[in-house]
Protein backbone atom coordinates (compact mmCIF):
# COMPACT_ATOMS: atom_id res chain seq x y z
CA UNK A 1 0.00 0.00 0.00
CA UNK A 2 1.35 3.32 -0.84
CA UNK A 3 1.77 5.96 2.17
CA UNK A 4 -1.19 7.93 2.16
CA UNK A 5 -1.90 11.30 4.30
CA UNK A 6 -4.76 9.53 5.99
CA UNK A 7 -3.21 6.36 7.26
CA UNK A 8 -3.85 6.24 10.81
CA UNK A 9 -0.22 4.21 11.19
CA UNK A 10 2.40 6.12 11.74
CA UNK A 11 5.21 4.57 9.21
CA UNK A 12 7.97 7.58 8.73
CA UNK A 13 10.53 7.36 11.62
CA UNK A 14 11.11 10.69 11.23
CA UNK A 15 7.88 11.96 11.83
CA UNK A 16 7.54 9.32 14.72
CA UNK A 17 10.63 11.03 16.40
CA UNK A 18 9.46 14.65 15.99
CA UNK A 19 5.89 13.71 17.38
CA UNK A 20 7.52 11.77 20.36
CA UNK A 21 10.00 14.97 21.07
CA UNK A 22 7.24 17.80 20.94
CA UNK A 23 3.60 16.66 20.24
CA UNK A 24 3.18 13.92 22.58
CA UNK A 25 1.21 14.76 26.12
CA UNK A 26 3.61 14.21 29.02
CA UNK A 27 0.30 14.35 31.62
CA UNK A 28 -2.94 13.69 32.06
CA UNK A 29 -3.67 17.33 31.83
CA UNK A 30 -2.24 17.54 28.57
CA UNK A 31 -4.58 15.03 27.10
CA UNK A 32 -7.49 16.55 24.98
CA UNK A 33 -10.91 14.52 25.87
CA UNK A 34 -10.67 10.92 27.78
CA UNK A 35 -12.27 11.96 30.95
CA UNK A 36 -13.71 8.63 31.67
CA UNK A 37 -10.27 7.33 30.84
CA UNK A 38 -8.45 9.68 32.56
CA UNK A 39 -10.20 9.34 35.74
CA UNK A 40 -10.45 5.52 36.03
CA UNK A 41 -6.39 5.71 35.37
CA UNK A 42 -5.89 8.37 37.86
CA UNK A 43 -7.83 6.14 40.52
CA UNK A 44 -5.80 2.98 40.08
CA UNK A 45 -2.18 4.81 39.85
CA UNK A 46 -2.96 6.76 42.92
CA UNK A 47 -4.25 3.37 44.76
CA UNK A 48 -1.47 1.37 43.28
CA UNK A 49 0.93 4.50 45.04
CA UNK A 50 -0.80 4.37 48.41
CA UNK A 51 -0.42 0.64 48.53
CA UNK A 52 3.60 0.60 47.32
CA UNK A 53 2.30 -1.53 44.23
CA UNK A 54 2.81 -2.03 40.40
CA UNK A 55 -0.03 -0.70 38.58
CA UNK A 56 -2.37 -3.53 37.76
CA UNK A 57 -2.33 -4.93 34.04
CA UNK A 58 -4.12 -2.47 31.45
CA UNK A 59 -5.66 -3.43 28.19
CA UNK A 60 -5.57 -0.05 25.25
CA UNK A 61 -7.72 -1.04 22.65
CA UNK A 62 -9.54 0.81 19.82
CA UNK A 63 -9.01 1.84 16.12
CA UNK A 64 -5.55 3.15 14.84
CA UNK A 65 -4.44 6.73 15.85
CA UNK A 66 -6.21 7.20 18.67
CA UNK A 67 -4.06 7.72 21.44
CA UNK A 68 -2.60 4.27 23.07
CA UNK A 69 0.90 4.59 23.09
CA UNK A 70 0.56 8.11 23.96
CA UNK A 71 -1.43 7.38 27.08
CA UNK A 72 1.35 4.70 27.90
CA UNK A 73 3.86 7.34 27.80
CA UNK A 74 1.60 9.26 30.55
CA UNK A 75 0.59 6.61 32.76
CA UNK A 76 4.38 5.73 33.30
CA UNK A 77 4.67 9.78 33.99
CA UNK A 78 2.22 10.13 36.41
CA UNK A 79 3.32 6.89 38.21
CA UNK A 80 7.08 8.05 38.21
CA UNK A 81 8.02 4.80 36.85
CA UNK A 82 10.36 3.37 34.24
CA UNK A 83 8.66 2.77 30.55
CA UNK A 84 9.89 -0.08 28.66
CA UNK A 85 8.27 -0.75 24.64
CA UNK A 86 8.50 -3.62 22.30
CA UNK A 87 5.91 -5.00 20.13
CA UNK A 88 3.94 -8.10 19.42
CA UNK A 89 5.53 -9.06 15.91
CA UNK A 90 9.09 -8.16 17.39
CA UNK A 91 8.86 -10.44 20.05
CA UNK A 92 9.31 -13.77 18.12
CA UNK A 93 10.62 -16.37 21.02
CA UNK A 94 10.40 -17.58 24.64
CA UNK A 95 13.78 -15.78 24.96
CA UNK A 96 12.98 -12.42 23.84
CA UNK A 97 10.43 -12.29 26.49
CA UNK A 98 12.09 -13.94 29.08
CA UNK A 99 15.32 -10.84 28.19
CA UNK A 100 13.15 -8.08 28.46
CA UNK A 101 10.91 -9.32 31.37
CA UNK A 102 14.34 -10.03 33.81
CA UNK A 103 15.85 -6.48 32.81
CA UNK A 104 12.30 -4.37 34.12
CA UNK A 105 12.99 -2.15 36.65
CA UNK A 106 10.80 -2.80 40.05
CA UNK A 107 7.34 -1.46 39.39
CA UNK A 108 8.05 -0.25 36.12
CA UNK A 109 5.46 -1.13 32.57
CA UNK A 110 6.27 -2.77 29.51
CA UNK A 111 4.15 -1.31 26.83
CA UNK A 112 3.66 -4.18 24.20
CA UNK A 113 2.07 -2.32 21.07
CA UNK A 114 -0.09 -4.74 18.60
CA UNK A 115 -0.46 -7.51 21.99
CA UNK A 116 -2.98 -9.50 19.57
CA UNK A 117 0.38 -10.75 17.25
CA UNK A 118 2.00 -12.26 19.73
CA UNK A 119 2.45 -15.93 19.30
CA UNK A 120 0.73 -18.49 21.55
CA UNK A 121 4.18 -20.06 22.90
CA UNK A 122 5.05 -16.32 23.73
CA UNK A 123 1.69 -15.66 25.17
CA UNK A 124 1.77 -18.65 27.84
CA UNK A 125 5.16 -17.12 29.13
CA UNK A 126 3.22 -13.83 29.62
CA UNK A 127 0.47 -15.34 31.56
CA UNK A 128 3.13 -16.47 34.26
CA UNK A 129 4.57 -13.28 34.40
CA UNK A 130 1.30 -10.86 34.56
CA UNK A 131 -0.11 -13.31 37.36
CA UNK A 132 2.76 -14.66 39.20
CA UNK A 133 5.89 -12.60 38.31
CA UNK A 134 7.63 -15.22 37.23
CA UNK A 135 8.61 -16.65 34.08
CA UNK A 136 9.58 -20.73 33.81
CA UNK A 137 12.47 -21.33 31.20
CA UNK A 138 13.52 -25.23 29.99
CA UNK A 139 17.66 -25.45 30.14
CA UNK A 140 19.02 -28.09 27.94
CA UNK A 141 17.19 -30.99 25.41
CA UNK A 142 15.92 -34.11 25.36
CA UNK A 143 16.09 -35.99 28.61
CA UNK A 144 18.41 -34.09 30.32
CA UNK A 145 16.19 -30.92 29.96
CA UNK A 146 15.40 -29.06 33.13
CA UNK A 147 12.78 -26.20 34.10
CA UNK A 148 13.88 -23.32 36.47
CA UNK A 149 11.68 -20.19 37.16
CA UNK A 150 13.15 -17.15 38.17
CA UNK A 151 11.08 -14.66 39.60
CA UNK A 152 10.67 -11.37 38.42
CA UNK A 153 10.31 -7.76 39.72
CA UNK A 154 7.25 -6.37 40.51
CA UNK A 155 5.63 -5.19 37.28
CA UNK A 156 2.71 -3.71 34.85
CA UNK A 157 1.90 -4.69 31.71
CA UNK A 158 0.04 -2.45 29.18
CA UNK A 159 -1.25 -3.97 25.88
CA UNK A 160 -2.50 -2.15 23.27
CA UNK A 161 -4.50 -3.46 20.05
CA UNK A 162 -6.23 -2.88 17.10
CA UNK A 163 -8.25 -6.14 17.30
CA UNK A 164 -9.18 -6.56 21.20
CA UNK A 165 -11.54 -9.87 19.10
CA UNK A 166 -8.00 -11.25 18.25
CA UNK A 167 -6.62 -11.61 22.18
CA UNK A 168 -7.13 -15.23 23.24
CA UNK A 169 -9.62 -15.26 26.57
CA UNK A 170 -6.53 -16.53 28.93
CA UNK A 171 -4.80 -13.26 28.10
CA UNK A 172 -7.35 -11.10 28.10
CA UNK A 173 -8.93 -12.06 31.52
CA UNK A 174 -5.30 -11.29 33.17
CA UNK A 175 -6.09 -7.69 32.46
CA UNK A 176 -7.14 -5.28 35.40
CA UNK A 177 -8.69 -2.46 33.50
CA UNK A 178 -9.78 -2.67 30.26
CA UNK A 179 -10.53 0.86 28.21
CA UNK A 180 -11.43 0.89 24.81
CA UNK A 181 -10.87 4.15 23.02
CA UNK A 182 -13.37 5.68 20.96
CA UNK A 183 -12.75 8.39 18.28
CA UNK A 184 -12.70 11.63 18.65
CA UNK A 185 -15.10 14.43 18.78
CA UNK A 186 -15.28 17.53 15.90
CA UNK A 187 -14.77 19.79 19.34
CA UNK A 188 -12.33 17.82 20.57
CA UNK A 189 -10.35 17.73 17.61
CA UNK A 190 -10.60 21.36 17.25
CA UNK A 191 -8.99 21.86 20.76
CA UNK A 192 -6.08 19.60 20.19
CA UNK A 193 -5.60 21.25 17.01
CA UNK A 194 -4.82 24.67 19.02
CA UNK A 195 -3.24 22.90 21.45
CA UNK A 196 -0.40 21.63 18.92
CA UNK A 197 -0.65 24.61 16.61
CA UNK A 198 0.96 26.61 19.64
CA UNK A 199 3.56 23.74 20.33
CA UNK A 200 4.43 23.82 16.89
CA UNK A 201 4.76 27.81 16.57
CA UNK A 202 2.02 28.15 14.23
CA UNK A 203 -1.17 30.32 13.75
CA UNK A 204 -4.11 29.41 13.10
CA UNK A 205 -7.40 31.14 12.36
CA UNK A 206 -10.75 29.62 13.63
CA UNK A 207 -11.81 28.68 9.97
CA UNK A 208 -8.77 27.19 9.29
CA UNK A 209 -9.09 24.83 12.63
CA UNK A 210 -13.01 24.17 11.39
CA UNK A 211 -11.89 22.89 8.41
CA UNK A 212 -9.15 20.71 9.36
CA UNK A 213 -10.82 18.91 11.77
CA UNK A 214 -13.69 18.43 9.65
CA UNK A 215 -11.23 16.22 7.15
CA UNK A 216 -9.22 14.83 9.92
CA UNK A 217 -11.35 11.02 10.90
CA UNK A 218 -11.86 12.23 14.13
CA UNK A 219 -8.41 10.40 14.61
CA UNK A 220 -5.98 12.87 16.43
CA UNK A 221 -3.00 11.14 14.55
CA UNK A 222 -4.26 12.31 11.38
CA UNK A 223 -5.74 16.00 12.15
CA UNK A 224 -1.46 16.21 13.12
CA UNK A 225 -0.67 15.10 10.17
CA UNK A 226 -2.58 17.48 8.23
CA UNK A 227 -2.04 20.25 10.26
CA UNK A 228 1.44 19.63 9.52
CA UNK A 229 0.83 19.81 5.46
CA UNK A 230 -1.02 22.57 6.00
CA UNK A 231 1.59 24.24 7.70
CA UNK A 232 4.37 23.47 5.14
CA UNK A 233 2.17 24.89 2.78
CA UNK A 234 1.89 27.79 4.10
CA UNK A 235 5.35 28.36 4.99
CA UNK A 236 5.99 28.00 1.51
CA UNK A 237 3.84 30.21 0.17
CA UNK A 238 5.36 33.01 2.32
CA UNK A 239 2.31 33.44 5.32
CA UNK A 240 2.68 31.59 8.65
CA UNK A 241 -0.40 32.50 9.64
CA UNK A 242 -2.71 29.91 8.08
CA UNK A 243 -6.54 31.38 6.86
CA UNK A 244 -9.03 29.41 5.62
CA UNK A 245 -8.44 29.87 2.26
CA UNK A 246 -4.79 28.79 2.47
CA UNK A 247 -5.93 26.00 4.66
CA UNK A 248 -8.32 24.57 2.06
CA UNK A 249 -5.45 25.04 -0.59
CA UNK A 250 -3.11 22.92 0.87
CA UNK A 251 -6.03 19.74 1.58
CA UNK A 252 -6.70 20.16 -1.83
CA UNK A 253 -3.78 19.99 -2.85
CA UNK A 254 -2.92 16.75 -1.07
CA UNK A 255 -6.40 15.30 -2.32
CA UNK A 256 -8.98 15.64 0.86
CA UNK A 257 -11.99 17.03 0.83
CA UNK A 258 -15.13 18.19 3.00
CA UNK A 259 -15.97 14.84 4.15
CA UNK A 260 -12.28 13.49 4.89
CA UNK A 261 -12.30 11.37 1.93
CA UNK A 262 -9.11 10.74 -0.24
CA UNK A 263 -8.20 9.16 -3.75
CA UNK A 264 -8.10 5.42 -2.50
CA UNK A 265 -11.47 5.75 -0.85
CA UNK A 266 -13.14 7.15 -3.87
CA UNK A 267 -11.74 4.60 -5.56
CA UNK A 268 -13.84 2.25 -3.53
CA UNK A 269 -16.53 3.80 -4.10
CA UNK A 270 -16.12 4.29 -7.55
CA UNK A 271 -15.31 1.01 -8.32
CA UNK A 272 -18.25 -1.01 -6.77
CA UNK A 273 -20.78 1.60 -8.54
CA UNK A 274 -19.31 1.53 -12.23
CA UNK A 275 -18.46 -2.07 -12.31
CA UNK A 276 -21.61 -3.57 -9.41
CA UNK A 277 -24.27 -0.81 -10.02
CA UNK A 278 -23.39 -0.20 -6.13
CA UNK A 279 -23.12 -3.74 -5.09
CA UNK A 280 -23.04 -6.32 -3.31
CA UNK A 281 -19.19 -7.16 -3.52
CA UNK A 282 -17.18 -9.46 -1.48
CA UNK A 283 -14.33 -7.77 0.41
CA UNK A 284 -11.95 -10.18 -1.36
CA UNK A 285 -13.38 -9.01 -5.03
CA UNK A 286 -13.07 -5.40 -4.01
CA UNK A 287 -8.86 -6.12 -2.84
CA UNK A 288 -8.35 -8.10 -5.84
CA UNK A 289 -9.65 -5.38 -8.53
CA UNK A 290 -8.46 -2.76 -6.89
CA UNK A 291 -5.16 -4.54 -6.36
CA UNK A 292 -4.83 -3.69 -2.61
CA UNK A 293 -4.13 -5.91 0.22
CA UNK A 294 -7.22 -7.75 2.17
CA UNK A 295 -6.54 -6.66 5.68
CA UNK A 296 -4.84 -3.31 4.50
CA UNK A 297 -8.45 -2.97 2.86
CA UNK A 298 -10.34 -4.38 6.00
CA UNK A 299 -8.20 -2.56 8.53
CA UNK A 300 -7.75 1.31 7.07
CA UNK A 301 -10.23 2.14 4.20
CA UNK A 302 -13.21 -0.06 4.98
CA UNK A 303 -13.91 1.53 8.70
CA UNK A 304 -13.87 4.77 8.07
CA UNK A 305 -16.40 4.27 5.07
CA UNK A 306 -18.74 2.13 7.25
CA UNK A 307 -18.94 4.59 10.31
CA UNK A 308 -19.72 7.86 8.03
CA UNK A 309 -22.50 5.61 5.87
CA UNK A 310 -20.85 5.91 2.50
CA UNK A 311 -20.67 1.94 2.55
CA UNK A 312 -22.62 -0.23 3.95
CA UNK A 313 -21.76 -4.35 5.07
CA UNK A 314 -24.52 -6.89 4.18
CA UNK A 315 -24.06 -10.63 4.14
CA UNK A 316 -23.48 -10.87 0.40
CA UNK A 317 -21.01 -8.02 0.47
CA UNK A 318 -20.53 -5.24 0.46
CA UNK A 319 -23.06 -1.81 -0.80
CA UNK A 320 -22.98 1.43 -1.50
CA UNK A 321 -25.27 3.64 0.36
CA UNK A 322 -27.38 5.91 -0.99
CA UNK A 323 -25.03 8.69 0.66
CA UNK A 324 -22.84 6.92 -1.49
CA UNK A 325 -24.26 7.38 -4.79
CA UNK A 326 -25.08 11.19 -3.72
CA UNK A 327 -21.32 11.79 -3.29
CA UNK A 328 -20.67 10.28 -6.77
CA UNK A 329 -23.17 11.63 -8.01
CA UNK A 330 -22.05 15.06 -7.22
CA UNK A 331 -18.40 15.22 -7.61
CA UNK A 332 -18.60 12.67 -10.15
CA UNK A 333 -14.94 11.81 -9.85
CA UNK A 334 -12.67 9.28 -11.67
CA UNK A 335 -9.81 8.92 -10.13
Amino acid sequence: MADRILDPDTTNEEEIELYEKTLRPKSFAEIIGRAREKESLQILISAAKTRLEPIDHILLHGPPGLGKTSLAHVIASEAGVQLYITSGPAIERKGDLASILTNIEPNGILFIDEIHRLNRAVEEVLYSAMEDRAIDIILGKGPAARSIRLDLNPLTIIGATTRAGSLSSPLRDRFGLDLRLDYYSISEISELLIQKAAVLDTQLESEAIAEIAARSRKTPRIAIRLLKRVRDYAQVSGDMSITRDRALQALELIGVDEFGLDGLDRKIINYIIEHYKGGPIGLQALAAALSEDLVTLQDVYEPFLLQEGFLARTPRGRVVTDKGLRYYHKNNVKD
